[in-house]
Order: structure tokens, then C-alpha cells, then sequence
């Protein structure tokens, strides 16, 4: 243990001096990941509650064929413009400005309604833009209220109740938690915590074998007095300091950010007080000698420094696929899905912040399947650097 805590202390020393490391584990992942989350979370509910309290505006082509239907629209605040136009002037207008729909009222609107049948209404818009996309929902939503009104209207006028049309009735019950709401909106919380982590190990991680091959000192290191696993020992254990470190400046970011986005304002509160950033950085700290030793294994087998960043660049997206599928299909916590690591602790993150607890055997399956399969790969690791063709 003296051969591995001095080669640890010698490694951790000289990568405080390497600037490269320090901004990578120390500044770049841990503040550029939670400041990129918090300001895309406000730009995101800031565009929402303008576009909430925004006045609808609405061209409408051959407005007099339903002047009440103007009123109605007007009502609910929307602000008409009128024009006369057919329907290849409003798809020509409907390009050249973007952003704005057109709303064309057909020569038989009038009849077919006085006639008590279906009367079409033609909405011209891009729907490729997002403002514009959620203005076709907001007036398509208005016109449904106009047709439903004068649905009732015509049974009450042939002395039938309007409720005859509504023989069953929903009331959904919305049971979620600020908490679980929250959750929506943090879901890349665990990628990035996860993948910022891995980056904090990841330049000591290819010095320990392509860096010291590169500048010609791997050789001379092997024929100090130390058994060579010892020496690969020591070099995962700083990566896994700085991986520690990084993990730690990212949850505290995340908790400091997380105060300034506003998420009570849209019925969301992320509990993310100093239990729960301790209980995450635990959550994921037995995935840090498991990363450490992965892109140590791998950076063995490269030639150069450049091709050990290109591979294990690659590496550090491994653990963050099991999270890409578990948001893509809706996973959910379960025995088997737990013994997989960064899923797992993908899971744990998630039910801290929804504070709901997963069950004490979940977290145990977890920790204890995520520390086997890295001290597997610490070994192998020990085992590749006792090789000589570790010099070639």
C-alpha cells in the first residue's frame, strides 16, 4: 500500500500543476454543465410563459362569410387582420412571413352551418416553427369551443338536453409532487453529472500509459523496485480523486443553480438541499473506480496521446447509453436493470430528486454490482501493465 499511496500523491501532484487537467476536472464540466442546464430550463419556461400571455394574432381571408365567429375569436383575445384571399395567396403568404397563420373562411361556410351540417374552415401556417405550432393549438382550441357551443345550441333548439352528447365523463386526478414534476424538466441531470465525472479522470486516465509512453518514461518507470500493478494502482486511484472532486463540484453547482431557475413559478420544486447533493455524489461514487479503470484499459492499447483522447472520448459515452434507452423507453426501476451500472445509479438520481426512495436492496444491488465490475477492470488493469508489450 506505501508503492501505490506514493505513486497516488505523485500523480495528484503533478496533474494540480497540469493546467489542461485542472480545467477539464475542475472548472470546464463541473460549472459548464449545470450553468448550460439552468439557462436552457429558464430560456425554456421564460418562452412558455410568453408565449402563455402573448396576444394571439390571426389573419382571416374572406372575414365577413362569419362575422360571428370574428366576435368569438375577438372575445378570446385574438387580434384579427382581415385580407381577401385565396387559398394560393395564403400558402404564399403563409411562406414569405414566417410566423403567421392565416385563417380562410370558405365560400359555403354560412350555408352549410345555417344547413346544420359540417362547415370546414381552412388554417394555413408552418408548422415546422415552434411559435407557430403552439398558436395552431391555441386557435384550433378556440374554434372547437365556437363549434361546441353552437352544437348545443342546435339540440337545445330541437328541445333535447345538450348533456345527451356526453354519456361518459374523465376526471383525470393528477397525483404527482412538485418533486416528481421536477423531474421532467432535470432529466439530463444524471447524464451530466455522470458524464462530467467521467471527464474529471479522463486526461490522467490516458497519461498513466499512452502519456507516459509517448514521452518515453514508461520504460524507466517499470524498472523501479515495485511490482507493476502497484504502479497502475496508483495511478487509478488519482483519477479517481479527480473524478471525486469533479463529481462533487458538479452536485454542488447543481444545487447552487438549481435555485435560480424558477421552478416553482410553473408548479415544480427540485429538492435539492445539501442531503440530497451528499446522497447523489455517494450514489455515484462506486462509478468512479469503475470509469477510471475503463479508460485506463483502454488508453493501453492506444499509440499516441491524440488516439488515446479520440478512444477514450468514445469510452465516456459507454455509461451514458444505458440512461439514452432508459428515457427512450421509459424504463423503470427494477432488480435486473438495477445491477447495471450508471443505470442504476440513473435510477437513485431520479428518485432523489422525485423524492421517492428506491428500496434498500435496489441501492445495495446497485453499489455492490457497480464496485465488482471495477475491481474486475482495476485487475485487468493491474494484469495489462505486468505484460511488455505494454512498452511496444
Amino acid at each position: 500500500m506505501k508503492a501505490i499511496w506514493r505513486v497516488f500523491a505523485k500523480e495528484l501532484r503533478e496533474n494540480l500543476r497540469d493546467r489542461r487537467t485542472l480545467i477539464s476536472a475542475l472548472v470546464f464540466g463541473p460549472l459548464f454543465g449545470p450553468l448550460l442546464v439552468a439557462t436552457a430550463l429558464s430560456l425554456t419556461f421564460r418562452s412558455a410563459n410568453t408565449q402563455s400571455d402573448r396576444p394571439l394574432r390571426l389573419t382571416v381571408s374572406h372575414a365577413q362569410r362569419a362575422p360571428n365567429l370574428l366576435g368569438f375569436l375577438r372575445e378570446h383575445d385574438v387580434r384579427i387582420r382581415t385580407v381577401e384571399e385565396d387559398q394560393a395567396a395564403a400558402r404564399r403568404a403563409v411562406a414569405a412571413h414566417r410566423g403567421e397563420e392565416v385563417l380562410l373562411v370558405p365560400e359555403d361556410f354560412g350555408l352549410r352551418l345555417t344547413a346544420g351540417q359540417p362547415a370546414s374552415l381552412l388554417l394555413f401556417a408552418d408548422e415546422s416553427d415552434t411559435d407557430s405550432a403552439r398558436s395552431v393549438q391555441r386557435i384550433a382550441g378556440i374554434v372547437s369551443q365556437y363549434g361546441e357551443i353552437i352544437a348545443r345550441l342546435r339540440l337545445i333548439a330541437r328541445g333535447l338536453d345538450p348533456l345527451l352528447t356526453v354519456p361518459i365523463v374523465i376526471h383525470p386526478i393528477d397525483i404527482s409532487t412538485p418533486a416528481s414534476r421536477s423531474a421532467l424538466a432535470l432529466g439530463t441531470l444524471s447524464y451530466l453529472v455522470l458524464l462530467t465525472m467521467l471527464m474529471g479522470g479522463m486526461y490522467l486516465a490516458i497519461d498513466a500509459t499512452a502519456g507516459e509512453r509517448e514521452r518515453g518514461s514508461l520504460e524507466p518507470l517499470l524498472t523501479v523496485p515495485v511490482r507493476r500493478e502497484y504502479l497502475i494502482y496508483g495511478k487509478i486511484l488519482a483519477a479517481c480523486a479527480y473524478m471525486t472532486l469533479s463529481l462533487a463540484l458538479t452536485v454542488t453547482a447543481f444545487a447552487i443553480v438549481l435555485r435560480f431557475v424558477g421552478l416553482d413559478r410553473f408548479g415544480m420544486s427540485a429538492d435539492f438541499g445539501p442531503r440530497v447533493a451528499v446522497d447523489i455524489v455517494l450514489a455515484c461514487l462506486p462509478l468512479v473506480p469503475l470509469g477510471a479503470a475503463l479508460m485506463t484499459l483502454v488508453a493501453a492499447y492506444t499509440r499516441s496521446y491524440r488516439e488515446a483522447q479520440t478512444y477514450v472520448g468514445l469510452v465516456l459515452l459507454v455509461p451514458t447509453l444505458p440512461l439514452v434507452f432508459a428515457g427512450v423507453l421509459g424504463l423503470q426501476p427494477r432488480a435486473t436493470l438495477m445491477a447495471i451500472p450508471s443505470l442504476s445509479q440513473h435510477f437513485i438520481i431520479q428518485s432523489l430528486i422525485r423524492m421517492q426512495p428506491l428500496p434498500a436492496g435496489y441501492v445495495a444491488l446497485s453499489v455492490c454490482s457497480t464496485l465488482a465490475l471495477g475491481a474486475l477492470l482495476v485487475f485487468a488493469a493491474g494484469r495489462l501493465y505486468r505484460r511488455e508489450r505494454l512498452l511496444g
